[in-house]
């Protein structure tokens, strides 16, 4: 249901923004004053160039590409944008998650270690428990499985860590596809522009750039736009990579840590 909602969200979007073209359009342009026929050549160029500024100051970037959007086609076109939406939605998800899972590992050790000297494995799962993170998370499983030895602990560890590492790459392999098909999409809609554009000279029975740039033009559309959302997406998706092998390796350090207090505490009690 919210893929449906998101598509029928955009194809509003995508009717609005043609509606607005067709209407800029068909709107007449003012006609220039003729009396400046009668003025020096430097005049008339100045005038000329006064009058044309205004309409390219008015398109902006935004404006252009919605153009160049509708030009290219609401098939293809449609597809490669649902796909950039859904891709920066499942991106930003992960990276939101990502910071929260992000934990002062040091920080946390201490308080570890000092409700492990001050009330024992309780008070340690106290700590763990009120604090967010996949890391703290890891250590109060440890910490469940003290009274079976040290042996179950570190295996405790190791196999809680892996399902947290699970969770942190969650969502990623659908950023990677889209990343994927997008492009693939803007070849597919380069090659279906070449034939209409064939199609055209077929018909006609004559080569002619009239008939031949249409089917050009939504070619390199669709290409371009294609590879612009796998490059956005590409960007996100190494991110995301990157968090969370900063994550996994801060993971590993403190885990390696959590045991060497583990030892000192059971060494403490003896």
């Amino acid at each position: 249901m919210k893929k449906l909602a998101l598509i029928a969200i955009f194809g509003m979007l995508a009717f609005g923004a043609s509606s607005l073209v067709l209407q800029a359009q068909e709107e007449p342009t003012s006609p220039i004053d003729t009396s400046v026929v009668s003025t020096p050549p430097e005049t008339v160029a100045e005038v000329i160039t006064e009058a044309a500024a205004p309409v390219e100051e008015d398109k902006s970037m935004h404006q252009v590409l919605k153009e160049k959007f509708i030009e290219g086609g609401a098939g293809f076109m449609g597809i490669i944008a649902l796909c950039l939406i859904l891709g920066m939605a499942v991106s930003i998800e992960r990276i939101i998650y990502l910071s929260l899972a992000t934990t002062n590992s040091s920080k946390l050790l201490n308080r570890i270690e000092k409700a492990l000297e001050e009330g024992g494995v309780e008070a340690a799962k106290d700590v763990c428990r009120s604090t967010r993170g996949p890391l703290a998370s890891i250590f109060y499983q440890g910490l469940e499985r003290h009274h079976d030895g040290l042996d179950m602990v570190e295996k405790s560890i190791i196999s809680y860590g892996s399902v947290q590492m699970g969770l942190l790459e969650k969502g990623l392999t659908w950023v990677g596809l889209f990343i994927a098909i997008a492009p693939m999409l803007g070849f597919m809609g380069t090659v279906i522009g070449m034939i209409q554009a064939f199609d055209s000279i077929q018909k006609a029975g004559e080569i002619s750039a009239t008939l031949v740039a249409a089917g050009i033009k939504v070619a390199l559309l669709t290409t371009v736009f294609g590879l612009m959302v796998a490059v956005v997406l590409q960007l996100l998706y190494n991110y995301c990579v990157s968090k969370i092998d900063s994550i996994t390796n801060d993971m590993e350090d403190s885990s390696i840590s959590f045991m060497d207090m583990m030892i000192r505490f059971n060494l403490a009690k003896k």
